[in-house]
This record gives structure tokens, sequence and C-alpha cells, in this order.
């Protein structure tokens, strides 16, 4: 019998129990408040609550219990606490059962080096503990250097013997069939690959080391190349039609809603929890090449880049296109006038070209609805996207599902036909509850009309927001100017849109914040927050106008601000785009004068920037600098320099702010940030390079790169996996980090 199930009281004698439970019917074992409270429970003649009949169970037990059979329970429990302890002796010699403080004390034993810098999502300690176990088993092979890496940084990643690709004399008892000194010039694939993780073609050797980045092929070295891009998805979107449209000619889509080229990206095929097989190109996010997707729709049914569920798939009027009903071409060339367009003999429906995102369908009358869903790249989960905001401190503030008015209307009948009549329904119902959501259930594309296009007033002390559903992501053109207004202590809130401005009639400023209401008293609004939206850049995103307005921005990508100087800004993990430099991306409603008080953690700004103070400005990057026959004094200024603070971050030159504590001011010869792109639309919109110079990609107050993208930990991922590299590379060979994206 194992001591948690023992009772030492039935193992004693039966005399001895007998006596016992006669001491206890002779001796008064219960206090008179005891005995008081037991008989108040016996004389209740309804059903007993369940606090009830845990108390008179224990009374009835406790006047039943002799001292011999009280005394013993005593013992039991010390017992009982000491076969415990022996389970947890046990169950701590594993690392999937032990106590947490053991987790340490294993990973001694085993030679782990714990990392700090990373998140639970993407470290476990545990985890990390036990797969360094499963991985000291296959230490050595190329195989646990590629899991290590996907494991631990959470991109795609391969790894690759550099000396299976060099071009040198085979020993011949070792020879290397596959391996050519010149490729095979019938095939595409070592051209499209062709410096790439997934290069199969023969090189000379490289002297350089590869640690330092330069070298890579050569006998000793190890490649890791790694796909820090990811692939967002959208889901049954419109196709903007590209006009004009002239009768008889092909009709010419764009996949982006925006109406904009974009490269195509494909999803990653998981390899599973262990790494079996070496990454091919399906198993990493990456753009979706033509000839990829050429050969990709060949395989029909067994395609693994287009169809449902997969990376792309077009359809007409509700009817997705089969891939033999596919033909991927390039259609480059300027609007009007796109390299093979015509279809009038084509056996083929559609026309697709992945790499600018252009799509051709015959002509036909009237316009088919074509919808369509791709994958593009980005960097991080910023902006709207088809990705989970409903849950952490930038999630939804609306939660009951009583007060979530969706859009369209899902009653019979309707309630409501637009966006606006949603809205208006939605105020209209602030006098039973004060927090209320508009959400559009799906991904769609919007537009608004009108002067302005959007009007919103809210009561006092109310909460409305806007938003598209989790996973969703809404394009939202706007013909005019979104004006919203509220009294005392009101909440306006977007999140998740795609906010743009309508091409034929573009509003002066997106999002509108008058200084009066429309019935001429002043405007209260109290709170605006913004959290995963994008407002396109390329024009003035905010203008606000009345003061003691707190702005709070989350994970959003702005175009340029005009914010008084009375109201407040607060952003994190944000990109401000002016689209240019030597534009204006945060002043007054003049564009010049001084505007609202400024609070940006982890952000970068494109454009230069005028604040009455800079109450903090930490791990932020300010890129701005004064154009030609420029009249600001700097590209940055902050009117009050006694107040506020400014770290860990880069400035421009001759930047005008409070006091400083280990920024990087931009000089001749001084280091700055090296960006992938600054063009909204591209996948490496507002990232770092990895050859940025370290102190700006590593100077945030965590080791961390400076800017919007600080929150993905990039520098700290990639110095984690050389910590474990170290472990698992065999002596003699070297291994280097080498990004794909």
């Amino acid at each position: 019998m194992s001591l948690q199930g023992l009772e030492l009281f039935k193992l004693m004698p039966a005399v001895y129990r007998l006596r016992d439970a006669q001491l206890a019917q002779a001796q008064p074992l219960l206090t008179s408040g005891e005995l008081t409270e037991l008989a108040a429970l016996q004389a209740i003649s309804s059903p007993l609550s369940s606090d009830q009949q845990a108390l008179l169970k224990k009374l009835t037990a406790k006047a039943a219990r002799g001292p011999l059979e009280s005394l013993l329970m005593v013992i039991q429990e010390q017992l009982a606490v000491l076969a415990e302890d022996l389970d947890q002796l046990y169950d701590d010699q594993f690392i999937e059962t032990c106590a947490a403080w053991v987790i340490p004390y294993i990973g001694d034993l085993i030679g782990f080096q714990e990392i700090k810098q990373i998140p639970a999502s993407v470290d476990s300690p545990r985890s990390e503990v036990a797969e360094t176990i499963s991985f000291r088993r296959r230490k050595g092979t190329v195989l646990v250097m590629e899991q290590l890496a996907r494991d631990i940084t959470g991109w795609g990643a391969h790894a690759v013997e550099f000396f299976r690709v060099l071009a040198d004399t085979q020993y011949m008892n070792h020879i290397r069939l596959d391996n050519f000194y010149a490729p095979d010039l019938r095939r595409w694939q070592p051209g499209l690959y062709m410096d790439t993780g997934f290069d199969r073609t023969a090189h000379k050797v490289d002297v350089r080391r590869i640690a330092s980045g330069r070298g890579h092929y050569n006998i000793q070295n190890i490649g890791i190349f790694l796909w820090s891009l990811n692939a967002y998805s959208v889901t049954n979107s419109t196709a903007s039609l590209v006009p004009p449209v002239a009768a008889g000619q092909p009709l010419c889509y764009r996949f982006s809603s925006l109406g904009i080229d974009i490269p195509l990206f494909h999803k990653a095929v998981p390899q599973g929890p262990e790494i079996t097989d070496p990454a091919r190109p399906v198993n990493v996010p990456g753009r979706l090449r033509r000839r990829v997707l050429c050969a990709d729709v060949q395989k029909g049914v067994g395609a693994s880049y287009y169809g449902p569920n997969n990376s792309l798939v077009v359809s007409v009027n509700n009817q997705p296109f089969n891939p033999y009903q596919i033909r991927v071409c390039d259609l480059s060339g300027a609007d009007g006038s796109w390299a093979n367009t015509p279809l009038a003999a084509s056996p083929y429906a559609a026309l697709i070209d992945p790499e600018l995102g252009r799509l051709v369908l015959p002509s036909t009358t009237p316009l088919p609805n074509v919808q369509v869903s791709y994958q593009y790249g980005f960097n991080a989960d910023m902006g709207g996207g088809e990705y989970e905001r409903d849950t952490g401190p930038d999630g939804f503030i609306v939660e009951d599902p009583a007060w979530i008015f969706p859009f369209p209307d899902t009653a019979s009948p309707a309630r409501y036909t637009d966006l606006q009549g949603a809205l208006d329904f939605a105020i209209e119902q602030f006098s039973n509850n004060g927090e209320i959501a508009v959400e559009i259930t799906d991904t769609q594309t919007l537009t608004a009309t009108g002067a302005p296009a959007l009007s919103i007033t809210l009561p006092a002390g109310a909460t409305l927001e806007l938003r598209s559903a989790d996973t969703a992501r809404s394009t939202l053109f706007l013909g005019g100017e979104m004006a919203v207004s509220g009294a005392a202590n009101s909440t306006f809130a977007l999140n998740g849109l795609l906010i743009a401005a309508s091409q034929s009639s573009p509003p002066a400023q997106l999002l509108h914040i008058p200084a009066d209401a429309p019935d001429g008293s002043p405007n209260l609004l109290g709170n605006l927050d913004i959290s995963h939206c994008t407002f396109v850049p390329g024009g003035t995103a905010l203008l606000v106008e009345p003061s003691g307005l707190q702005v709070t921005v989350k994970k959003s990508i702005l175009g340029a601000m005009r914010i008084s100087p009375l109201a407040a800004f607060n952003a994190c993990a944000s990109i401000i785009d002016a689209a240019n430099r030597t534009g204006v991306a945060c002043a007054a409603a003049d564009g010049t004068s001084g505007g609202a008080p400024l609070t940006l953690e982890g952000c970068t700004v494109i454009g230069k920037v005028h604040s009455t103070l800079l109450t903090l400005v930490s791990d932020s990057i300010c890129w701005a600098a004064l154009g030609l026959n420029d009249t600001w004094a700097a590209p940055l200024i902050a009117d009050r320099k006694q107040a506020g603070c400014v770290r860990f971050s880069f400035l421009p030159i001759g930047a005008q702010v409070p006091r400083q504590f280990k920024c990087v001011e931009q000089t001749l010869g001084s280091p700055q940030p090296i960006f992938a792109s600054l063009r909204y639309g591209r996948p490496g919109y507002g990232k770092l390079f990895a050859c940025t110079p370290d102190a700006v990609r590593r100077g945030a107050d965590d080791g961390g790169e400076m800017g919007a993208f600080h929150f993905v930990l990039a520098p700290l991922r990639e110095s984690d996996l050389q910590i474990r590299l170290q472990e698992y590379t065999p002596v003699g060979l070297e291994t280097g980090i080498i990004y794909e994206t």
C-alpha cells in the first residue's frame, strides 16, 4: 500500500477502534458553538447547500472521532507530505514533469546555455532543455542545425553544408554524382535558385570567413539561411480593376485592393515538430516566382501553391479556377500596355503574373465579380492584416457579443445597408449600453463618399469601436474625410482596417477630429485609439483640432499627422510616414508650427517632426532631412527642451531635442539605419537590413533594433541562435547566418 492511500486507524485492532468510539460517545468533543451549529444544520428541512453539506459532514465526523483516531490522523498527514515529496523527487528526474526550479539544474547537467532575451512564445526553458536532450542524440548533423534555427528564431530556415557545392576534384571513393562543375542549362531551376539557400550549382572556393558574413563556399563552412519575412494571407478579396476598360479588350486586374503592384508570396508548408528531411523551397515563406508557379499549376490537383487552402486562388463569380485554366506569364508594362495580355484565342481563362501581382481575364459583359486569395510579404503583425488581434493589450475593446453589430447586417429585415447606417444604428443604442462595436465580418473592399464620407458623433462616456473581424482585413476607400466628434469622456477606436483615399475624389485628410461638433458645440472627444490599422501613406492621415484629446496608436502604419498642440499623441510599435524624409510627418494644423506633445516608443518616423514637447522618445528612428530652401531650423524640433527625454534612438542632423541618453545622431560617416524599403507596399517596408551598423540595429535599451520592428527582436533571435549553434557545430567547422529575406 502506498503512503498516499494509507489509513492508519483502519490498521489498528478492532478492540482499540471500539474503545476509541466509546470514548468519543462518552465525551463532548465539540465546543458549545459547534454543537449549536450542528443542531441548526440538522434542524433544516430544506435541501442543504454544498457549503452547508460540507460543514455538516465535518462536524459529524469530529463528533464521532475519538482521541486515538485524531492522533493517527495527524501522523497520517505527515506521512502524506512525505509521500508527496518522494513522488516529486521521482518526477524531478525528468524534464517533462520536474518542478520549475529544477529546469536549470537539468540544463547544467547537459551543458544547456539559457537564453533569456526572447519571449516565451519563441523560447520556453522547459521545451528548450527537452529539445536539447533529444538534439544530443543527433548532435553534429546538419538537420539538427536547421531545426535549431527554425525553432529558436521562429522563421523559415535551411542549413547548407557548403562543401557539397564546391567545384573540386572529387575523391574517387566518395563520388557526388549530382555535383557537376557546370549547371544543366536545359533546366530552369539552377538559374532561379542561384546564390540562394537552395543553390546546387558548383562554386569556387571562397577563403573569407563565413562568420564575417562575406565568405560562403568553403570546406569547413555551414550556412544557416533565414527567411525573416512572413507570408500574410488575404482571403477572398476583391481584385482591383485597372481602368480604362475598353470594349473587347482583356480585363486587367491587380491582386492588391489598393491597385498597386505587389510581389506575391507563398506560405510555408510545415516540416513537422522534428525535421527529418532538409527544407525545400515550399517549406519556407518566400516570393512566388513565375517559373515556380508555372510548374506548380501543371500538377493539377497536386499543386502546392495554387488552389483552395494553398497560397493562391482566383475566383470569378464565386467559382474558383482550376490549375489547368491558369497561364503564368510576364505581364510587365505600363497600364494599358501590359505584355502578353491577348486572350481571344487562348485556351486559358486567366493570366497571372505572381511577381507583379497582376491578373488578366477575357473581356466579358457585365464585369465579373473577381475575388482573389493570396499571400503577401511583411515583417511583423503590424497594420491591417489577417492575423489574430482580439487578445492582448492591443486587442478588442468590446467583447460582449450582444453589443457587437456585424456589417453587413445579419438580421432580417436588415437594420442598415451601408457602413454609415451601421454606425448610426450603433450610436442609437448607447442609451442601453456604453460600449458598442461595429464589426466588418470578412475581408472586403468598401467605399464611402460624401462630405464627410463618414460622420460619427458620440454621446458622453460612450465607446464606439469600428473594426474588422479577427483574422480579417477590410479595405475602406474614402471619397471624403471621416469626421469624428463626441461629448466628454467619449472614445472612438479603430482596429484592423486598411484605409486609403479614393482616387476619384481624395480628401484633404482621412481622419478628421474637428474643433466643433456638427451642432456647433465644442468637440469634447476624450480618446482616439488606433490599433492594427493602416492609413496608406502619401497624404495627411490624421487632423486633430480639439484640445485635451488623447491619441493612442499601436502597431499601425500612418501617413502624415497634423495635431493640435493642446492634444496628446502616444504611439508604440508603429510607422509614421510622410512618404519622403523631407516631408512633414508630425506638426500642428498649419504643417509648420509645433504640434502635440509626442510619446514614441519603438517607432519609425519618416519625415520632419515639430512638437511642443517630446515627452518620451525611446527605441525609435526619426528618418528626416531638410529639403532644398527649407525654412525649418532642423528636421526634428521640440519647442520645450527642459522637459522630456530622448533615449536609445536615432536622430537626424541638428536635431533640437531635450536631454539625450545613448542616442545615435546622424553625422557625416556616422552609423545610420539601412532600410530594405521606404515605400509602402514593398515586402521589406520599414525593415532594417542585417548589415545595419550595430549602433542602430542593436542600439535599443534591451540590445534590440531601433525603430518600429523593435518588438520583433530580430537581433536577439540571431544572438540566441549563435549561442545554440556553438553547442552543435562539429570541431573544425564554422557557421554563418545568411538572411534570404
